[in-house]
């Protein structure tokens, strides 16, 4: 697996897999995790073949006549981009296994915004899980349905405002706890999940690496920051994710085979008011009289999934889960 050097030299003297040219917003956290995934791959010497669910990313960076993507790459409607990388890694693998092709370095990456993963693209991803097939799904969470303007979606967090669930009067914005979706993934068994924060790029890139290696289904979540609906200033995007996994909201870990790891431990955390103080989607919660009292529930909602995670931790330490009868 290369080393941090290897793959700063890589991009000395190779192509991106994802360059400039494309029209997502400035400041847009999408891009970095496109660029940072393919170069892992590519780094590797893998060739890597990418499909992309309708979304943010898709629809700024494929422009016709024009595209970002300097790779093998296919559209695909919002809800299937994990089924179109699974009918391309098993036609692959067919055609290497009856001798029609002898290229072994192919890897299949999907990407997919929250919206095409936490809600309307969950069953597509679940059957490709659960059928084991050999590819990386990378989730770029900006936790709600951005590219059509802010409306809340699974991944949207309690109190956050959006257009569908906006804060008012009677009701704080979206009630709902965001959807554990790392979890989710992870209760299929035989599969590599983690988190990854646009803060925090080597362990993306170290977890990436271990997605690429792993034979089987991975899956990564990577908390990225929509600045226009955040409303955070431009440039702040990686500094807001630091704060997430400084305060509990967003640990940085990792399932492999049942055995689960915390990437990250802070030596000491702020308190969640920090982080939502931080984000201007949360500027009406704070104006009601009983903010205190919903922070105050959030605040023992991060400490109980933190204490959780470590529990997990310990107890399954070196205990990996087979993943064929």
């Amino acid at each position: 697996m290369p080393n941090i050097r290897d793959i700063v030299g890589y991009v000395e003297t190779h192509d991106w897999g994802f360059t400039q040219g494309h029209r997502l917003c400035p400041g847009c956290n999408a891009p970095m995790v496109a660029n940072w995934a393919t170069l892992a791959a590519k780094s590797m010497g893998y060739e890597p073949v990418v499909a992309a669910a309708t979304g943010c990313l898709e629809v700024s960076s494929t422009i016709y006549p024009f595209t970002s993507w300097n790779v093998p790459y296919i559209h695909n409607a919002f809800e299937n981009v994990a089924a179109t990388i699974s009918g391309a890694e098993a036609a692959y693998r067919s055609l290497l296994n009856r001798g029609k092709i002898d290229n072994d370095k192919i890897k299949f990456i999907a990407f997919a915004g929250d919206g095409g993963t936490y809600d309307i693209g969950l069953q597509a991803l679940s059957g490709a899980i659960e059928r084991g097939h050999d590819f990386v799904y990378i989730l770029y969470d900006n936790e709600g349905y951005m590219n059509t303007g802010n409306q809340r979606s699974g991944s949207t967090p309690p109190g956050a405002d959006s257009t569908t669930a906006p804060v008012g009067k009677s009701i704080p914005g979206k009630l709902q706890l965001k959807k554990s979706i790392v979890d989710i993934v992870a209760g299929h068994e035989g599969v590599y999940a983690a988190t990854a924060a646009t803060a925090e790029p080597w362990d993306f890139m170290r977890k990436m690496q271990t997605a690429l290696e792993f034979k089987g289904p991975s899956f990564i979540a990577m908390l990225a920051p929509c600045v226009r609906f955040w409303r955070i200033p431009d440039d702040s995007g990686p500094e807001v994710t630091k704060l997430a996994i400084e305060t509990k909201y967003w640990p940085l870990w990792e399932y492999n085979m049942g055995v689960y790891k915390v990437t990250k431990k802070p030596k000491t955390f702020k308190p969640i008011k920090d982080y939502v103080a931080k984000l201007g989607r949360y500027s009406k919660l704070m104006k009601r009289q009983d903010a205190n009292e919903i922070l105050e529930e959030l605040q023992n909602y991060v400490d109980a999934k933190w204490d959780r995670l470590l529990a997990l931790e310990e107890i399954s330490k070196d205990k990996p889960i087979r993943t064929k009868i």
